[in-house]
């Protein structure tokens, strides 16, 4: 099956084409500087979108987006390549808050998106953009079935020690007070990956995977099951992010709202909109700008390259106390993928649980970068949702028209 692939994130709208088999199709590529040394030559390539455009909104995609008219866009661009709406069987969408009731992928229908909807307080910067791109999807394409797909799903198997607040019962019991967990399609798809890489089955392997773009988190996994992960009831928790603070102490919330410093919409906005890198080096919250502006001596740029660096040594190496052992370490995501020098500096941090430091060499493909033999392992892989919402979609689909 054809499935066409929405990804509305914090910060764009990612769109591609693939197949819904999950079968690779190329060796790594010769030209990647890393891939002669670490991977081996047996493991094969993710494959290639058939299509793909993105739609750029900035640092935040609820200030100024019109869904309607960007999915229209992508559909145009797509269709430039090759991949004719005709052409495609179903359409999936990535949705990072599926809350308590959506634990699986299900078909779009109107009271779904309702109900994602109604979970909106909790992802603010994702399920309104989701929801207006599934409205989008189903006014463009009525005929095709539509999946929406959830990375919360994934974190479902976390215990209820780590899944808890050390709050009151009632705020669990009666207002939901929880940890979910997101990127979850993310995770899913690089313990995969990491096994392939590896030549280990899943179910062996123990990895903390650190997915780092402009949503940060980092996530235990045992066996291919979610065992710890650092984002909460909401994306803000965690790692510092690109313009989210990630986690602070609350007594901080408690002082500027009662010294009105800021209202309960400006304080959420703040530490949503205006926080993490953004906030610290008062400029950008593109990791490759403000390395230039480090390098040219910008010392705020360098103090939230630092504290970046920092924060995510420090729950990865947090993540790693929920596992037995520590088999492998993943960078995934925008900056995990692309800055070498950011992976390079926040393993030097872990030197103290066992972990070798690696080169500050960029690599072009999934790979082993760590000296062959160390462990754990350090692996650089790409962030794939797209194939995992459409084996999901593809799943839902076409195995309940086998049952039909």
């Amino acid at each position: 099956m054809r499935v066409l692939v929405l990804n509305p994130g914090s910060s764009s709208l990612k769109s591609s084409v693939v197949e819904s088999s999950d079968g690779l199709a190329a060796r790594p590529d010769p030209a990647d500087p890393m891939a002669s040394v670490h991977a081996r030559p047996t493991v094969k390539a993710a494959p290639p979108p058939i299509a793909q455009a993105d739609i750029d909104w900035g640092v935040d995609a609820t200030a100024d987006s019109d869904p309607a008219d960007d999915f229209r866009r992508l559909l145009g661009r797509i269709e430039a390549e090759g991949a004719a709406a005709d052409s495609l069987g179903a359409v999936g969408y990535r949705v990072v808050h599926g809350g308590s009731r959506f634990r699986q992928a299900v078909l779009v229908t109107p009271k779904v998106i309702e109900e994602i909807d109604e979970l909106r307080s909790l992802a603010p910067l994702h399920n309104g953009v989701a929801v207006a791109t599934m409205k989008a999807g189903l006014a463009a394409l009525p005929r095709l079935p539509h999946v929406a797909v959830f990375d919360t799903a994934f974190h479902a198997t976390l215990p209820e020690d780590a899944y808890r607040y050390a709050v009151p019962e009632r705020w669990y019991r009666d207002w939901g007070v929880r940890r979910y967990g997101f990127h979850g399609m993310s995770v899913e798809w690089s313990v995969e990956r990491t096994a392939q890489l590896l030549a280990s089955p899943v179910a062996t392997l123990r990895l903390v995977v650190a997915h780092l773009g402009s949503g940060c988190s980092v996530t235990a996994t045992d066996g291919g099951q979610s065992a710890a992960t650092s984002m909460g009831m909401t994306p803000l928790e965690g790692l510092m992010m690109g313009t989210r603070s990630g986690s602070i102490d609350p007594g901080i919330l408690f002082y500027l709202l009662r010294n009105r410093r800021l209202d309960g919409d400006e304080l959420e906005d703040q530490l949503d909109h205006h926080s993490g890198l953004l906030g610290v080096s008062g400029a950008t919250s593109d990791i490759r700008e403000l390395l230039a502006k480090e390098a040219s001596g910008d010392e705020r740029a360098a103090l939230a390259l630092q504290m970046f660096v920092r924060r995510a040594a420090e729950c990865i190496a947090a993540a790693a106390t929920s596992l037995p052992v520590l088999d492998g370490i993943v960078f995934t995501g925008g900056i995990g993928e692309h800055a070498a020098g950011i992976r390079s500096r926040i393993v030097a941090r872990l030197t103290s649980i066992g972990v070798e430091p690696i080169a500050d060499l960029p690599t072009l493909s999934d790979t082993v970068i760590s000296s062959r033999g160390s462990s754990p392992a350090v692996l650089r892989i790409e962030a794939r949702e797209d194939l995992v919402v459409a084996g999901a979609v593809a799943q839902l689909v076409v195995v309940g028209r086998s049952r039909d």
